[in-house]
């Protein structure tokens, strides 16, 4: 079952590396359900997905990181019998995750409390999902995200993440009637990172991606499949 509350996670781990996120939870709470009906078609999430519950035996645990609403990931995880813990940043994300898979646990956390020493296990998880959530960090951050998501697998954990093909590094930009701050890779470079977090990448997919809403832009989503070197 979930957590029942929306209480930050332990004290802060910032080990140098956290940076502002000012307005970043906000935002997203004033979106709500408005993102999942901006992003209705989430063909390279489903298929990530598929491709963690193919490779993980029923009753493994996976970490949604940056789980927003819960759907569709920690749905479909939960549905194929894994266990899933979601955290997210923003309140409201939360709250509608927590209605939307009630069979899911679910913290609020910023991906800094998530360092040594932090309110999850180290070597706890099987797997994880990063999808689209470390684009909300500073680029100077997104090796130390990693290595933390490392730490919270097992040996041979496996690690699905996602991006937008950017060259941005926390960019403030509009969205949704809000504004964000963003960073993105190319995509040679997103590898590079990832792997000297050490990680394998096994596999890479691409899809072109026009959102239904017209306040985002249509974008080129990277899916990155690894596995904890």
């Amino acid at each position: 079952m979930g957590t029942g509350g929306d209480e930050r996670v332990g004290a802060p781990r910032t080990k140098g590396w956290r940076g502002d996120r000012t307005g970043q939870a906000e935002a997203f709470d004033a979106i709500g359900d408005r993102y999942d009906e901006a992003f209705p078609h989430k063909e390279g999430q489903l298929a990530a997905g598929t491709w963690l519950t193919a490779s993980l035996a029923p009753g493994s645990r996976v970490l949604d990181l940056g789980c927003g609403t819960g759907t569709p990931t920690a749905r479909q995880l939960t549905d194929a019998g894994l266990r899933v813990t979601g955290v997210d940043l923003s309140s409201g994300m939360l709250a509608r995750a927590r209605e939307n898979v009630p069979e899911a646990e679910f913290l609020r956390a910023d991906i800094a409390d998530l360092a040594d020493g932090g309110p999850l296990a180290a070597g706890g998880f099987d797997a994880a999902a990063a999808f689209f959530s470390l684009l909300m960090l500073p680029k100077a951050e997104i090796p130390f995200a990693l290595g933390s998501i490392r730490d919270l697998l097992r040996p041979g954990g496996l690690l699905a993440l996602s991006m937008v093909e950017a060259d941005l590094d926390d960019t403030p930009i509009p969205f949704l009637g809000n504004t964000i701050r963003v960073s993105g890779y190319l995509r040679d470079e997103l590898r590079h990172v990832v792997t000297d977090a050490g990680f394998e990448v096994t596999e890479e997919e691409s899809y072109a991606y026009a959102p239904a809403s017209t306040a985002v832009p249509p974008e080129e989503q990277i899916f990155l499949y690894c596995r904890r070197a």
